[in-house]
């Protein structure tokens, strides 16, 4: 039996400014690649909304002031990355791409069926 290609669903918000940075990183990484004969590459989806955060004290916010309830246009993007090496270092391009101190961004291993 063939082993079946492990995949991977990286969704990341950023704010307007730093989403075309965030995603050449995580492109850069392999992410956004759909294996099979079509070779497609840099393929993500983009919506845009509204995200908030109040910084706490300790806090050393990009955006905003600690204590100050922010609310900030920013873009949701979701990729796909084939294999957890490729995810693994999609993310990691993405913390050091990403403007926040703390990145939002969430893996969700696919089923194929």
């Amino acid at each position: 039996m063939a082993s079946k290609i492990v995949r991977y669903q990286l969704v990341f918000h950023a704010p307007l400014s730093a989403v075309d940075a965030c995603k050449a990183a995580i492109f850069a990484a392999g992410a956004g690649r759909y294996p099979g004969d079509g070779n497609y590459t840099e393929c993500c989806w983009v919506t845009v909304g509204t995200g908030q955060f109040r910084p706490g004290a300790a806090a050393n916010p990009h955006i905003g002031r600690a204590g100050v309830l922010e609310r900030v246009e920013e873009a949701r993007v979701e990729t796909l990355c084939v294999g957890e090496e490729v995810t693994r270092k999609a993310v990691e391009a993405l913390k050091k791409a990403h403007p926040y101190e703390e990145p939002s961004y969430s893996v969700f291993k696919m089923e194929d069926f």
